[in-house]
């Protein structure tokens, strides 16, 4: 099969998934604020349930693989829906369906500024949960305060898969070293007008024009900001050579030279492609930017327990045995896109990834792409910065 067959026939998922949807789910979201566990011990708590364990998750948790080891694990039985938005599935959970789901996996700011506060989801016994984040990598020893309250008293939940989602290039074209350096300014660059994608995944476009307009997208924005920010927003957009919510699309034309870069992306877009052969494409974390000098965005996921007024008993069960090796491995792989997770830090996981797999996520540069990225948060301004965004997009028509 060549390249653009088997890019066209990739199954194509991502953690934003129906994005245009997102970003209309969050401003109604954000307006309304404003108003140890082993195989052999885990079938010991599976008493007959008159209803399934419920979790309301991104595609890695949903997969068929994970399901079944769990199911034949613990004779649990499992039921789920993947998500919409992050902000649309919390704002569910304020609307009442904390009686409809034991488990929630979303980004890592909504459960420190958002659920633990508004009593959406209970907090982790320490005893039992502080050792995982032990085996994690350095950047997740507690006190980590993303998994934290604002209080540090309690764990709100377990951190797994994580990224940078910024851009990426065809190296055979620009190289990598050179984007590390240029960061968001190669959009800048008249010399790319024509030449690059949008993959429109509009919070993360939103704070990546604030990131080329030199604006710290998690921060509040003057009026000279929000200036800087329109003028860029409508440049880039009309500049664009094509914008679309698939990045398959975007990955085709890189390999058949129609642009030689896009954002937003990242390992998640690319690495399964760059498993199958197609090399051209890298992903890009700048080495510099106005985000606390940093030029990227790590995301983090956090698992956590929903504040079920009937709990399931399995539901802290299973928030442990994901990080397992063997069905953190599964995660890690979900549904046929790598990603990496928080327990490779230990060999028993790492050791079980091949070299290809390894080089497809560009691990050698993995802990320097995260150093220099800053982590998700909620943006201030958001409403503002969006309305901006979609009068650009409507005028390109």
């Amino acid at each position: 099969m060549n390249k653009e067959r088997m890019l066209r026939s990739m199954a194509a998922r991502n953690p934003l998934s129906t994005p245009m949807q997102h970003s209309t789910a969050r401003r109604r979201f954000l307006q309304g604020v404003a108003a140890g566990v082993t195989a052999a011990s885990l079938p010991s708590m599976a008493a007959a349930q008159s209803r399934p364990l419920s979790l309301l998750t991104w595609d890695a948790y949903a997969d068929p693989n994970l399901l079944d080891m769990w199911r034949s694990t613990t004779g649990e039985d499992v039921r789920y829906e993947i998500h919409i938005s992050d902000p649309t599935s919390v704002n569910r959970l304020r609307a009442g369906e904390t009686a409809v789901w034991d488990f929630i996996n979303v980004n890592n700011p909504w459960a420190r500024n958002i659920m633990w506060p508004a009593g959406l989801i209970r907090d982790l016994p320490r005893d039992r949960f502080d050792p995982l984040y032990a085996e994690m990598k350095e950047k997740f020893q507690m006190p980590y305060r993303w998994a934290l309250s604002e209080d540090e008293e309690h764990l709100l939940g377990v951190v797994q898969r994580y990224e940078t989602f910024d851009f990426v290039v065809n190296q055979d074209v620009i190289s990598p070293a050179l984007a590390q350096d240029e960061g968001w300014d190669l959009f800048n660059n008249p010399d790319f007008a024509g030449r690059y994608g949008i993959l429109a995944y509009e919070d993360w476009n939103v704070m990546d024009i604030c990131m080329g307009a030199g604006v710290h997208p998690f921060r509040e924005k003057t009026d000279e900001e929000v200036a800087r920010f329109e003028e860029t927003c409508y440049r880039w957009i009309e500049n664009a050579a094509l914008v679309t919510t698939d990045f398959v699309q975007l990955n085709l034309a890189i390999l058949n030279g129609e642009i030689d870069l896009y954002f937003t992306g990242g390992t998640y877009t690319t690495a399964a492609a760059r498993l199958e052969g197609v090399t051209e494409l890298y992903a890009i974390t700048p080495n510099s930017g106005p985000a606390d000098g940093k030029g990227g965005i790590n995301w983090i996921e956090l698992n956590s327990a929903v504040n079920n007024p009937d709990p399931h008993p399995a539901a802290l069960d299973w928030l442990e045995w994901i990080t397992t090796p063997d069905a953190a491995e599964l995660v890690a792989r979900g549904n046929g896109n790598l990603q990496p997770v928080s327990q490779m830090s230990q060999p028993e996981l790492f050791n079980r990834f091949s070299s290809d797999e390894l080089a497809a996520i560009q691990w050698d540069e993995f802990d320097q792409r995260i150093a220099n990225a800053v982590e998700f948060d909620i943006v201030p301004d958001y409403d503002r910065l969006y309305d901006i965004y979609s009068a650009a997009m409507r005028s390109r028509g």
